[in-house]
């Protein structure tokens, strides 16, 4: 009884914490004065490596790249230790109802579905409106300067952001959930805030941010690569060109400096028979259609669909693994 009971509590948890992000969401970004953003935990976690940032600064190289180890290593334990404890305790003391509440709340923190889904909806009806200045706010989280981008821009930057965001923001966070529960959610969480915020190859973090950027790249591999077969999949079950996505990936991913994301992103643009560029940087993809409002669209679709693939591959994973190895 006690196995079925781990199986039960860890489904119930993965699926109440998806219910909770479809229904809530996220908070948003462009409103950061409310309490609700600010106590979120990836802002935590991001003041939190930017306050030891400042402290764990060298002009010695060598130093530098030890104290980013020291960054990374204090960030995820100040965020995992309290999580790993805090719901053993909750358990104990209250019993496997309440600690699976609580633990669909906390792994809920690491899912962002709703928000970005919302943001791709309003940014595709801004450009087929034309009103390129209120489309440009969306863009924001692809990390570009949208000052001068043109609607189709605007949208291949969208597009690349869900392709990327699959794994950030939805997948991988549910992948190390299924393996080591929710404390392992929370850890990749604040390795990929981490990775965000230092773990840039620019000459001001390329040594205080290496090894973030490194732990980014290593529990990213898997899931990007499994992510992008699940996107060639949902690209044939939704009549998209799956041929093309599955070739697309392997020839353009290495154009994208993420050795990870590149993946994902060439998939969604040849599954749309389009070609995605950050200006200056990269294009992925072939132009055979333009990046419009529509293709917007479709790309949320083939996420959508991408999700709920992964969901009934990990499901399976998550019985066995807490039936056999995860007492409570």
């Amino acid at each position: 009884m006690t196995n079925i009971l781990n199986v039960l509590i860890a489904t119930f948890v993965l699926v109440l914490a998806i219910v909770i992000d479809l229904l809530f969401g996220t908070p948003d970004p462009n409103y950061p004065q409310r309490l609700s953003y600010r106590l979120h935990p990836s802002v935590l976690m991001g003041k939190l490596t930017e306050a030891l940032e400042s402290r764990l600064r060298n002009v010695n190289p060598r130093i530098e790249r030890l104290n980013g180890v020291v960054l990374a290593l204090t960030v995820i334990i100040a965020f995992v230790l309290p999580v790993y404890f805090g719901l053993k305790l909750i358990y104990v003391l209250f019993g496997y109802l309440i600690y699976a509440f609580i633990a669909a709340v906390i792994l809920k923190l690491t899912i962002a579905i709703k928000l970005e889904t919302e943001w791709a909806k309003a940014a595709a009806k801004a450009i087929e409106s034309g009103d390129l200045g209120k489309a440009r706010k969306y863009s924001h989280f692809s990390r570009r300067e949208a000052r001068d981008l043109n609607g189709q821009q605007i949208a291949s930057s969208i597009i690349e952001s869900m392709a990327e965001n699959l794994t950030d923001f939805k997948l991988s966070p549910i992948f190390y959930y299924a393996f080591l529960g929710v404390p392992a959610a929370i850890a990749f969480k604040a390795i990929n805030t981490l990775d965000g915020i230092v773990g840039f190859k620019d000459p001001e973090h390329i040594h205080i941010g290496w090894f973030s950027a490194t732990l980014d790249t290593a529990v990213n591999y898997v899931p990007s690569r499994l992510v992008t077969g699940l996107i060639v999949i949902a690209a044939a079950i939704l009549g998209e060109n799956y041929k093309k996505a599955w070739s697309i990936a392997h020839r353009d991913q290495a154009k994208v400096p993420s050795r990870n994301h590149g993946w994902q992103m060439a998939a969604m643009a040849g599954a749309l028979n389009v070609q995605l560029e950050k200006p200056d940087h990269y294009a992925i993809g072939d132009p055979i259609e333009k990046v419009t409002p529509d293709t917007i669209m479709r790309a949320l679709e083939i996420r959508k669909v991408a999700i709920i693939l992964f969901i009934i591959l990990i499901l399976p994973i998550l019985i066995i693994i807490n039936f056999f190895l995860f007492p409570y």
